[in-house]
């Protein structure tokens, strides 16, 4: 018979051990609760574990934290790699391709479907910047699993759902998002963030509307184009659009104009079916897509005034 000595943190485990008595006595020293006939097992496990170190370990100490400060929202921000290119390699449609933007939308809300902590979503063009509650705890605080999770997330679900949206034209490039994470002290930072980003969409769509209009009906190149958009404010733009194009700004759709908002809201979903087939009707918050001003109080906020708790 041999005596194996298991040296844990909790202690020294002798094994064979030779009595029910000292089986017992052991087991309330290490607090383990399993049966005496598992003892051998539960032992080795707990050996096994408690010996995994090693003198290499010391390379631990060249790991950074991370951790985002507490008390804070975080916003996690992802952008399009590349998506000149890939939007050209893909003939997107210009100055809007309704597609790619419901596509981004429809990844978003995958995003808020697997992270919880994630409330808010806003997104225009290639990007998206999704909104962590100030007591998130996800994943510890730490930016690079944050930012990591939440990017590949939405990147693998921008390759799944891509056969959804452009059914006749397959992936011709990896699409591919850089991301990062930025701290808000307040909500009144943080709305100030949101209103910077929706002034942005307005700002670029604007532009970007005039612009290819006098590139595809108006016969100007690109640079023609710009030469002829320096300088103009938002009421030449607008003169530009409708006198010589016959189109009102404000009659395009809003989400070309405002942007995509992603909160979880109440829907009436089927929970389950009767037995004669009736359905069982259940609410459910689901995340869903919305193109409306958040820059105001009303009537945004004021409707959802627990949105970010």
């Amino acid at each position: 018979r041999h005596l194996v000595i298991y040296s844990t943190a909790c202690g020294t485990l002798q094994w064979p051990l030779t009595s029910a008595a000292g089986i017992h006595l052991q087991l309330c020293h290490f607090g383990w609760a399993a049966a005496p006939g598992r003892l051998q097992q539960t032992a080795a496990a707990h050996a096994s574990k408690c010996m995994a170190h090693s003198k290499y370990e010391y390379v631990k100490q060249f790991e950074l934290d991370d951790r985002l400060l507490p008390g804070c929202f975080i916003v996690a921000r992802i952008d399009g790699k590349g998506f000149t290119k890939f939007s050209e390699l893909h003939k997107f449609e210009k100055p809007n391709d309704k597609r790619a933007l419901d596509l981004m939308d429809a990844c978003a809300k995958e995003v808020l479907s697997e992270f919880p902590d994630v409330r808010l979503a806003f997104g225009e063009s290639d990007e998206y910047s999704f909104v962590l509650h100030k007591g998130a705890d996800l994943y510890g605080r730490r930016s690079s699993k944050i930012v990591s999770l939440l990017t590949s997330c939405f990147t693998a679900n921008y390759v799944r759902h891509w056969p959804s949206f452009f059914p006749e034209q397959s992936l011709q490039a990896t699409p591919m998002f850089d991301g990062r994470t930025v701290l808000y002290p307040s909500l009144q930072v943080l709305r100030d963030y949101l209103t910077w980003r929706q002034v942005d969409t307005h700002i670029n769509n604007q532009y970007n509307t005039v612009f290819w209009a006098l590139v595809q009906q108006g016969g100007l190149s690109p640079l023609e184009a710009q030469v002829a958009l320096k300088g103009t404010d938002a009421a030449a733009k607008n003169e530009i659009l409708f006198g010589r194009f016959g189109v009102n700004y404000n009659n395009l759709p809003e989400q070309f104009k405002k942007g995509s908002i992603v909160v979880r809201e109440a829907q009436s979903v089927v929970a389950k079916l009767k037995e004669d087939g009736t359905p069982v009707m259940r609410e459910r918050r689901i995340p869903t897509v919305l193109h409306c001003d958040f820059i105001k109080d009303e009537p945004f906020w004021t409707s959802r005034p627990g949105l970010l708790e």
